[in-house]
């Protein structure tokens, strides 16, 4: 049996732009503590090696703190640590790829080119290749095939499947064609399922922890563990974020005001997550004001920002008796029964050039 841990996208020293300073700053510090909890979870597994598809750089600033951490705690693995740079944390002769010692224990692909570093004591091989540049158009896997000498050919890349972009589109047809055991995908934030084309396993692990409320929910890495055959290849999905990214949708259809509909939404503890209030619903209210539900919300959560997308309530036959195409088609419609109220709403919207039916 062997054991691994996959992990992607970490995006360490993300700027945290939507957030006010110091608590982006603050959470640039919590990003670390993910380090700890991957030392941790490869520890209480027992991971034979990790495999990292690049991504665990933002980019834009690397912090030295950051860097000598991510040294340190890789090294204290013990195992075997394989990194692919990705379109953020690309390799070049300036990167912090290469200006950094490593421990004997970290390897860095540093080509576009597939590398292969065999480790016999566990009877597997991995391979990998380098973002070099920020973008790259070609996938690494084209035209590569494992040799069938009876170990583990493992895979590690930063890359998108069947994606038609700039960020190493990665065909099906060339995973399944790759004779790989398993391959290690980065790039893409959520978490794929454990996927396969043709005999190769694959798999996105999704980032370790959100950075906005396109990355809501739990975020974690993989634990893998391949057995004696291959289809006997398992992946388990472990949560790995110290916070969430959460929307929560807040109705005040009927509530007196919006501030008693946001105290129902509230939750029950105060959380530790980063949300967002989505106001929704018909009122009979006037517009609520942001910032006050906002100063009611922050003690519950570590950041709280709101959205206003309710719509005043208006009477739908209001117009009924008027001399107009609008007033005729609501007659008639009222005529047939309550059973054509929705009819009314739809044909209201479409007379005022609404998307949605008439509140």
């Amino acid at each position: 049996m062997l054991k691994l841990i996959h992990g992607a996208d970490f995006h360490l020293d993300a700027p945290f732009g939507a957030l006010p300073p110091d608590k982006a700053r603050q959470r640039r510090a919590e990003q670390r503590q993910l380090l700890t909890r991957l030392a941790d979870l490869a520890e209480e597994e027992q991971a034979d090696l990790v495999l990292l598809a690049g991504d665990l750089l933002d980019g834009g600033q690397t912090y030295q703190e950051t860097v000598e951490l991510l040294a340190r705690t890789l090294g204290g693995l013990g195992v075997p640590v394989f990194i692919a740079p990705g379109n953020h944390d690309c390799y070049d002769p300036r990167s912090v790829y290469a200006g950094t010692a490593w421990p004997d224990n970290v390897h860095i692909f540093t080509s576009v080119g597939v590398e292969s570093v065999a480790l016999p004591q566990l009877g597997c091989v991995v391979h990998g290749a380098a973002f070099t540049t920020p973008q790259a158009d070609r996938s690494p896997l084209m035209g590569f095939t494992a040799p069938a000498d009876g170990l583990r050919h493992l895979m590690v890349l930063h890359g998108n499947v069947e994606g038609k972009g700039r960020y190493g589109p990665i065909d099906r047809g060339d995973i399944a064609a790759s004779g790989l055991d398993y391959l290690a995908l980065g790039h893409i934030h959520s978490y794929s399922g454990l996927q396969k084309a043709g005999e190769t396993w694959w798999a996105y692990p999704g980032c370790p922890e959100g950075r906005g409320f396109d990355e809501t929910g739990d975020k974690g890495v993989l634990v893998v563990t391949l057995g004696e055959r291959r289809e006997d290849l398992t992946a388990r999905f472990v949560p790995l974020a110290g916070r969430r990214y959460e929307i929560v949708e807040v109705d005040v259809t009927g509530a007196e005001n919006a501030a008693d509909a946001l105290r129902d939404a509230l939750p029950a503890t105060p959380s530790e997550d980063i949300c967002r209030l989505a106001l929704t619903g018909q009122r009979d209210f006037a517009a609520p004001d942001l910032n006050a539900l906002a100063a009611l919300a922050q003690p519950w959560y570590f950041s709280v920002s709101l959205r206003d997308y309710t719509r005043e309530r208006r009477d739908l036959w209001a117009r009924v008796r008027e001399d107009s195409l609008t007033g005729l088609l609501l007659r008639s419609l009222k005529e047939r029964g309550p059973d054509h109220e929705l009819a009314a709403r739809f044909a209201l919207a479409a007379l005022e050039n609404g998307e949605d039916p008439y509140p």
